[in-house]
């Protein structure tokens, strides 16, 4: 039976996984970033595409080399969502 601790661990779970999979896409951008903007004032050149390419390079490699990783998880709570549904309603 659905109850609000069920409802809520669903939920909680749901965060949670979508907190991980956001934060391995968003930190190395975040980093990337950080080491452009420090770049870019040591050397005071302040080009807007020096600051935006590194970032889409790098979130790119990020999303192939961890995309499988990341699909499998959410393929994975699915599952586990379809799976408790059919216990607790029936």
């Amino acid at each position: 039976m659905m109850t609000m601790d069920v409802a809520g661990d669903i939920i909680a779970q749901g965060l949670k996984l979508v907190l991980i999979i956001s934060a391995v896409a968003i930190v190395p951008s975040l980093i990337t970033g950080l080491m452009v903007s420090i770049f870019q004032a040591t050397t005071q050149i302040n080009e807007q595409t020096l600051s935006f390419l590194p970032r889409l390079v790098v979130t790119l490699l990020v999303l192939v080399f961890a995309g499988k990783w990341m699909l499998t998880q959410l393929v994975d709570f699915t599952r586990l969502i379809f799976e408790q549904a059919a216990r607790l309603v029936g």
